[in-house]
């Protein structure tokens, strides 16, 4: 599962492997450098989804989905252990 945390260290190394600075994303994407700051250092306490989409799109990332896999019960990892 990823959370807020990973998705801004994963903006903000994308952004520095690009060269760009928080001002410049910000400046493309009408939010204030504060708020991308934020987002990168997982300080943001919300921000809507357009948003990080518009982002992603600035830094040529895409979000995806995808079915999330379910956590081994104790049985399952006694089960494993066993075989």
């Amino acid at each position: 599962m990823v959370d807020i945390e990973e998705v801004g260290e994963q903006l903000r190394a994308r952004r520095r492997a690009l060269g760009m600075s928080q001002t410049e994303v910000a400046a493309l994407n009408r939010i204030n450098r504060v708020t991308l700051s934020r987002l990168e250092n997982g300080k943001l306490p919300e921000i809507g989804i357009r948003k990080v989409m518009a982002i992603c799109a600035t830094l040529g990332l895409e979000l995806t989905l995808k079915v999330a896999s379910q956590r081994p019960t104790l049985q399952d990892l006694v089960n494993e252990k066993e075989a």
